[in-house]
């Protein structure tokens, strides 16, 4: 028989939503189906996905509140006479961050209710290739019908289970922005972004925070600048216990937590007390109960993560995926709703046009923002060899530094070229002020092709902190100064 919907999406996030949204454009019938499943703490949250609820828009704002708790600072040195000292309510900050999200989630819903898209609150697992069985919270059963299923599930943080305790007494980005009362001195071992931008924001409004991190920070992305933002997070206050790794949690009856670790520099074993334990240890991708075995869906068995081909299509023709979900592709909100837009038009706007994944840029909030495009030096190094790279770079000082007298020390620029007359640009990066803002504009002459000619030729806006990009002619260096961690 005839299947109820054109285009049926499963998640309800960054991905999901855009690609149902844009299907319902042509005029086809669409459903949506997402259910949040609590997570071990029990915290929940409405529509919108991790970006919404639990990650870019709380994180963004929440760091925000730090960036003003450093301007109240320095604006006594621009004569302003604040009392001082000055406290930060976690409540206040809280509240209005969630009410904020809430209305994200009610937006999405009317959205979907004004495009014609059916909102179904369950999660859902496959029965056949073209059949859905959708499950309330209160366990009431629907079985929807498509011709085209979209899979944007995404993931959830993992735990690390070998560590006693980690589960029972920790808690995760999942939780941090949904709690009604302050942290107090919190613990996050592991060094992924999420880790440094929380640790950095909880610092930033007054708490005692400690990153643990066994080897190296931010892996993934260009080695030296990752070190020149933990460099710069230690001057703002965050401790960092540098190579070790905790062993077990256990609770107090303080109801504090009492972390035991290793140092392997050392060879000893310590211990310290917490309030709170905030693990990231990366982000498992949420297939467990969508029943892709009984259909035939490839994941890779390493990630588990869903394979998909350039078209976003799974190992089943008419079955996609597209987000945080697929192998391969970035982790990142705009990718996942561009994705989702395309594979739309593909499927009911007779457009052929792909996804087209390289030179993303991409931001770390931290407290120093660092924000990147293209390949890391290491990366460019392992694809072209060092003979074939030249690395333009500056350190800089903002101006808004100077009357506040604020350490510069780790403002910095770098420039990945290829060494070929027309020296292609791989990768640029920059760590400072508003880091987002100044890359996403250079971020459109890099997927353009741009070169270090070209940006030379280019004037910056001045006094601003973009500006010094257009000055790395002044001093270039040859060759690797960080480890080469892979292409």
């Amino acid at each position: 028989g005839k299947n109820e919907y054109d285009l049926l999406v499963i998640g309800g996030g960054s991905g999901g939503l855009a690609c149902a949204k844009e299907a319902a454009q042509f005029g086809r019938k669409v459903a949506v189906l997402d259910y949040v499943e609590p997570s071990p703490q029990g915290t929940k949250w409405g529509l919108g996905g991790t970006c919404v609820n639990v990650g870019c828009i709380p994180k963004k704002l929440m760091h925000q509140a730090a960036l003003l708790g450093s301007a109240l600072k320095d604006a006594q040195h621009y004569g302003w006479n604040i009392a001082q000292p000055v406290h930060h309510s976690w409540s206040v900050m809280a509240q209005a961050v969630q009410n904020y999200v809430k209305s994200l989630n009610w937006g999405h819903r009317v959205q979907l209710q004004d495009k014609k898209v059916k909102y179904f609150n369950m999660k859902g697992s496959f029965s056949d290739l073209h059949t859905i069985r959708g499950l309330t919270k209160a366990g009431k059963e629907t079985i929807v019908t498509a011709e085209n299923i979209v899979i944007a599930t995404g993931g959830r943080p993992k735990y690390p289970m070998q560590i006693a305790g980690a589960l029972e007494y920790g808690i995760t980005s999942d939780d941090l922005f949904w709690l009604k009362e302050s942290p107090g001195k919190t613990l996050t071992p592991f060094v992924f972004n999420v880790s440094l931008e929380c640790a950095g924001f909880l610092t930033g409004i007054g708490l005692d925070t400690t990153v643990m991190m066994r080897s190296i920070p931010l892996r993934g992305f260009d080695q030296q600048m990752a070190s020149l933002v933990t460099e710069h997070m230690e001057s703002y206050g965050t401790k960092f216990l540098k190579r070790c790794f905790p062993t077990k949690v256990e609770k107090l009856e303080s109801n504090r937590l009492q972390v035991t670790w290793k140092n392997t520099d050392l060879g000893t074993e310590e211990t310290e007390s917490f309030d709170t334990v905030m693990w990231a240890v990366g982000r498992a991708p949420d297939t467990e109960t969508l029943n892709l075995e009984t259909v035939g869906v490839k994941t890779n068995s390493e990630s588990g993560k869903i394979i998909v081909d350039a078209s976003e299509a799974t190992s089943v023709p008419h079955i996609y995926a597209v987000g945080d979900i697929t192998e391969g592709r970035p982790e990142l909100t705009p990718t996942a709703i561009a994705a989702g837009k395309l594979l739309a038009q593909r499927l009911f706007g007779q457009s052929s046009e792909l996804m087209d994944y390289d030179n993303v840029p991409t931001t770390v909030f931290t407290p120093l923002e660092y924000g990147c495009v293209g390949l890391s030096e290491e990366a460019a190094v392992q694809c072209y060899g060092s003979d074939n790279i030249e690395v333009y770079h500056a350190y800089y000082k903002p101006l808004e530094f100077t009357v506040a007298e604020r350490v510069a020390t780790q403002c910095y620029i770098k420039m990945v070229c290829l060494r070929e007359s027309e020296q292609r640009i791989l990768g640029l990066h920059f760590i400072g002020p508003n880091a987002g803002e100044v890359i996403q504009g250079f971020g459109l002459g890099i997927k353009c092709g741009a070169t270090y000619p070209q940006l030379m030729k280019t004037i910056g806006i001045h006094p601003t902190c973009a500006e010094e990009i257009t000055k790395l002619h002044i001093t270039k260096r040859s060759g690797l100064d960080a480890v080469v961690t892979g292409c």
